[in-house]
Order: C-alpha cells, then structure tokens, then sequence
C-alpha cells in the first residue's frame, strides 16, 4: 500500500522546513560516532574511575576495546507505581548484556514525577519543566562517554519526553526505550469517574471518594486509562524505539521479564561494533516522528504530546508545527476508544487486538510510513505483531489478529470511530490553541457562551461552590502558561465543569495552560498562544465578553468590535505567589527562558 498523498505532502513539508537544521545535526552526531568502543578514548585515569566499583572480570572486559558497554538510564524509585517495578531491571539487564557477550552498567538516575499526586498542588509547576530537566540528567549520565549503547527505563508523562530528548542528543548512540507495563485493570473508569463528579457535586465524602481511587489506582504498573504515559508508551513502539509487542505487557509476568532481557540484547546487538549499527539520531528522522503523530491521532493520545513530539523532533533537528498535528488528524481516522475517550483502559485495548493490530490497521490503510528504521531492523510491518512467551521462556510474536476481539474498544480503518483523529488547531483573535474533540459529543463542539475570567482553577472552584456558575458560560483560565507558573495541568477543572455540562448547560474553557491525557467531554481550547503573561490576547478578555469556540471551523475568538478589543490594557498579575515554596525558586530561571508552547515550551535553544 503506497503512502497515502497527504501524508506524503506533510512529511515532505517538515523534510524541506527542517533541512539546514536536520543536516547540521546528522553532521554533528556522526562527529561524535567512533570506529571502536567509546571508553578506547579516555585516558587509563578516565577508565579506571569508570569501572572501579566492577568485579575484577567486568574490569579485565571494559579494559579492553572488544566489548560494548551498555549504560542504563533509570527514572526508577519506589513512591510511583510505573515505575517501582524498574527495581529488578539493572540486574536483569546486566545479566541479559553477559549472555549476549557484553556489559551494562547503570549509567545514572533521573528524576521522576507523577502529576496524578501534584494534580492541584504547587509541585505541579514543576511538572512540564520536570521534561528538560531529565533530558539534561540523562545526559550527565551518558557524559561519560563509557557506552556504546543505551537503554532508557521510564513510563510517566514528562519522563519519556525527557529521555527521548537525551537519547537524540546522544543519537550517535542505539537507543532502546524499555517499558515497564500498565498495572491490572481496576473498578471501571465510568465508575471512578462518576465518583469524582458526585463528590464535585458534594454528594459523597472524601472517604468515598479515597476508596475510589485506591481500586482504580492499586498496584505497580501504569495508570491503566489513556493519559500521557500509556500515549507515551504507544508513540515508542509506533516509532520503532521499543521492541515489538512490548508496550502494554503487565508488570511482574515471565514475558515482562523476557521482553527485557531481549531488549538489552537487541540494544547490543545494534552498536557500532556488529553489521546492524542503529544510531538513535538517524533512526528518528521526519517519517518517524510522523509516524509517531499518526499514533497519536488514531489512538486519541494525550494532548500534552502537541508539545513533547514539537520538543522531541527539534532534538533531532526536526522542525514539527501544530498544523502539521492538525493536518495529519484530518486525515487519520479514530481506531481505539479508551478512557477518557471511551470507557475501555489500555489492558482492554491490548487484549482487543493491541498495538499489533492498530500498526497494521494503519500501514494497510497507507497511513504509517513503513519504510522506517526501528531498533528491530528495516521497516515497520514486523511490528505488526503479538508478543507472547514460548515454551522456552524467550519472546515469540505471532501476527497481530486479523479481527478486533472487541470493536467497542479497537476498531479497524473501515469501522473507525470517527473519520478524524480529533486534533485541531484554533485559530482567531485568541491566539492559537489546541482542542482534542475525540470525546466531546458532536453537538458539544462548537460553544458560544459569555466568558467567565478565572487567574487560577480554585478561582473557579470557589464559583462553583457558590453556585455561581449555574448558567452557559466560556471559562478563561488564564496566567497558567509556561512563562507564568510552569504551565500546570488543570485537571481539577474536569469534573466540575462536567458537573455543569451534564446540567444542561453549554460549557467551554479556554486557557493557556494544560489538560493533557484527561481532556475528555468539554470542549477545551487549551495551550492557548501567546500566553497572558507574554501579552497574549487572552490576558484582555473580560467577563460579559461573547466568545466563540468553534471545533468545527477551527476558530477561538472574541465576538467584539476588533479594534477596541485590541486596544484594550493588558491587566498586571502579580505572579510572585508561584516563584516560591515546593522548590519552584529553583525553577525561576526555565520560567524566564522557557519557549512557547507552540515550540514545545522548551529551555533548550
């Protein structure tokens, strides 16, 4: 099946944009590759440090220049449940690297942090710059330049993004991204979400809705609904940086077990030192990261990758805009329904068939370059496939089922969902944003409403607990872009106005701040650009103002006379509340030098 054309047309439009940045970068990472094992250029003094903590066999092997060294970069700690079962994986991986005739060594730790505990707390300002923050401890890891590979052990939101970012700037290196798996399903998501509309409401206690969470939130693994991790974890294997098969196998099973091992062999196997050399940085190239945009779409992945995939493909030299997101969604359509964007959660989605079978849905269909590298070989369609474990205890993958098991959860191209992936760029006197409408109802996508103006989402929640926002209203929630705070995720911002739309009323919300996996049934202009606190004009937009946002039409704007709405001040917000406290003072410098989130709200040039 051909490419199809206007996929084609995308992909060669980001290869023309970003070609003097692209051809710079291929030309500094091929600088960076040697002809032999990396450590061969350090000094005795250097390599002495470098394996002074090792057994005397591991000292005799890393001294000579014969034996590829494997650094493991770690987001594991134990307070996370996707990530406590990355405990077990250095011994794992050391003893898979000795069976393939190599090393491993734990090349550093980077931070890791879960959104779903600082939801509404000040440490979520910290969040989004948490991305560039691993990206640059990866590196001080591989600094060291003791490795000829590397595998990159993380799951979460920022954390991925983070060390996609660090294994690009590294991209004369092979780079293996190693999941850990989603946890068992817990109670079912409509179930914990109706909890969590009851206690907006005030109709249950915090006790009822405590125990609601712990049965939806309940053992190591992943959250199981479709947020930014498990997107994450489908835009890994979609561009070939994970192991066939191997996104959403549960934690603590024999085949978890012997995916790991496999994909330190496999990152082994793939150095400068044996006929498959796969460095990171050419493998990645615009057909990849298009690729990755495609999954996003056809899964209905978190909006927060609008701004990692941008930060991702600019490590690579790569110059990805928002329109580039919104064209491709025109014309991939819906294949998986999972919450928020259905009831299902990622273990209903593998056990319908999986990423094997969305893989091949896409390549059939002509939507996926398969012309790719991926760390597995040549090409995408061996990722078509179902990964199990044989009789042996080694991995064996079976093509992906030729039918969806269940078709409420994964569908095939013909029985899609919707003809649309559901990512659209707004444009108008607001700025830019984006809307993700995968789970607003058609009826909901267009909302013509008086603005209510909030500074912060408590501002809102105080309304709402007045009862002040019994009505159709437009919520402005501005001052929460990256300049600003660090860009938050809003997501206590969800079930109150899901409260007020199952009322009747007609509810939207445009901010510059972030919603990210949880953007689900009200129609959301989000990441709105310029920000209020770099004069955007969503800092002028006061209560009364008619606003319109249209899905549809792919319009966010102020239904005013232009030039007075242009003339009017922009008000002074004193944000000096958020410099402080949680260790946001640290973080002054990346809100000073922060980039647009159009530009993937990156500290990086």
């Amino acid at each position: 099946m051909s490419v199809h054309r206007q996929l084609m047309a995308v992909t060669e439009r980001i290869r023309e944009r970003s070609k003097v940045s692209r051809d710079a970068y291929l030309e500094r990472i091929a600088g960076a590759a040697g002809g032999t094992v990396k450590r061969s250029t350090l000094s005795c003094g250097n390599l002495a440090h470098g394996f002074a903590a090792c057994a005397a066999h591991d000292k005799a092997a890393l001294a000579g220049n014969e034996i590829p060294n494997l650094g493991i970069i770690t987001a594991y700690n134990d307070m996370l449940s996707a990530h406590q079962p990355y405990q077990t994986y250095p011994a794992l991986i050391r003893e898979a690297a000795r069976e393939a005739g190599g090393m491993a060594q734990v090349a550093g730790g980077v931070p890791a942090m879960c959104d779903g505990i600082t939801q509404g707390q000040p440490g979520m300002e910290l969040s989004l710059f948490s991305r560039d923050v691993i990206a640059m401890a990866a590196a001080i890891g591989l600094s060291h330049d003791m490795f000829d590979a590397a595998v990159f052990l993380g799951i979460c939101d920022k954390i991925v993004p983070g060390l996609a970012i660090a294994a690009l700037s590294f991209g004369h290196l092979p780079a293996v991204f190693i999941p850990a798996g989603p946890m068992p399903s817990g109670i079912p998501n409509d179930e914990k979400s109706a909890v969590r509309q009851l206690y907006a409401e005030g109709r249950v206690g915090r006790a009822e809705l405590l125990e609601a969470e712990s049965k939806s939130y309940h053992s190591p693994g992943t959250c199981t609904f479709y947020g930014t991790a498990n997107s994450n974890q489908m835009l890994m294997e979609i561009m070939g940086l994970h192991l066939p098969g191997a996104s959403f196998v549960n934690p603590g099973t024999k085949l978890r077990e012997a995916l790991t091992k496999e994909a330190a062999k496999r990152a082994l196997a793939i150095t400068h030192l044996g006929n498959a050399y796969t460095p990171a940085g050419r493998m990645i190239d615009e057909r990849a990261i298009v690729n990755g945009v495609v999954g996003l779409n056809a899964t209905g992945g978190s909006t927060n990758h609008t701004i990692h995939l941008i930060a991702i493909a600019a490590a690579a030299g790569i110059r990805l805009t928002w329109q580039d997101i919104s064209d491709i969604s025109d014309i991939v359509p819906l294949l998986a329904r999972i919450y928020p964007n259905g009831m299902a959660d990622v273990n209903h989605f593998q056990a319908a068939g999986g990423m094997g079978f969305l893989i091949r849905e896409l390549l059939d269909a002509g939507l996926l370059h398969e012309d790719v590298q991926t760390v597995w070989g040549e090409g995408l369609r061996p990722y078509a496939v179902e990964a199990k474990l044989g009789a042996d205890g080694s991995v064996v993958r079976e093509p992906a089922p030729a039918k969806s098991f269940d078709e409420k959860v994964l569908a095939s191209v013909p029985k899609a969902f919707q003809p649309t992936g559901g990512i659209r760029v707004l444009s108008g006197n607001l700025g830019h944003a984006i809307i993700k409408v995968s789970a607003v109802k058609p009826e909901r996508r267009i909302v013509e409403a008086p603005a209510l103006v909030f500074d912060d989402q408590e501002e809102l929640q105080d309304a709402f607990r007045a009862g002040k926002l019994n009505r159709d209203f437009v919520a402005i929630i501005r001052f929460q872009g990256p300049k600003a705070n660090g860009m938050p995720e809003l997501h206590r911002l969800t079930p109150t106005l899901g409260v007020l739309q199952d009322r009747g009323y007609k509810i939207g919300l445009v901010t510059d701040g972030r919603m990210s996996g949880a953007s689900g049934k009200v129609p959301a202009a989000i990441h709105v650009t310029p920000e209020a606190s770099e004069g955007g004009a969503i800092g002028k937009v006061q209560d009364g103002d008619l606003v319109r946002l249209d899905a549809v039409a792919g319009t966010l704007e102020v239904l005013s006379d232009a030039e007075a709405f242009a003339s009017r001040p922009l008000p002074v917000k004193d944000l000096s509340g958020n410099g402080f406290g949680h260790g946001r003072e640290l973080f002054a410098a990346l809100r000073a030098n922060v980039g647009r989130a159009d530009a993937g709200a990156s500290v990086f040039a």
